[in-house]
């Protein structure tokens, strides 16, 4: 179902002042990039040494509040026939950096375990008794403490 030449897909067409809204927004963009490079650079050092406080804010506004990290491993994915042909590029490359053929260690893995009666046993850590309670029995007279209850860590079992 086509539309007909210089109608678009939308009846009540765009928002009213969005086409003077885009525009304004370039205008405003392109003021604030001229009064940058008018004094953009000497009023960031200003604020710097006269404002840290306020020089910091501004910074952190710069940072994204969020950066999601998602780890990858392209190598996982490639065929032995991709493998092999990456090494025969690298050893090609280092022969050509060297001016020479390059020694290339060969070997093999092998997976290894490690006894658990091998493993260290850690105790939890001394915990110092924490001072604000402390404070708290001389402003409002002394109380009866509880001792904790102790979870055995699963390595003393």
């Amino acid at each position: 179902m086509p539309f007909e030449p210089g109608r678009s897909g939308n009846p009540a067409g765009g928002p009213v002042g969005s086409r003077h809204r885009q525009q304004l927004n370039g205008e405003f963009i392109a003021a604030l990039l001229r009064d940058f490079r008018h004094g953009g650079p000497k009023a960031i050092e200003r604020v710097r040494r006269t404002q840290p406080a306020a020089y910091l804010k501004i910074l952190a506004l710069l940072v994204p509040r969020e950066h999601k990290v998602q780890h990858s491993n392209p190598i996982k994915d490639l065929t032995d026939e991709q493998l092999e042909a990456m090494i025969e590029y690298i050893k090609t490359s280092l022969e050509a950096q060297a001016g020479g053929p390059v020694k290339v260690i060969e070997g093999i893995t092998e997976p290894t375990t490690v006894p658990a009666t091998a493993l260290p046993v850690l105790e939890p850590p001394k915990r110092k008794p924490n001072r604000l309670t402390m404070e708290v029995d001389t402003a409002i007279g002394p109380q009866e403490r509880k001792p904790r209850k102790r979870v055995p860590s699963p390595a003393s079992t």
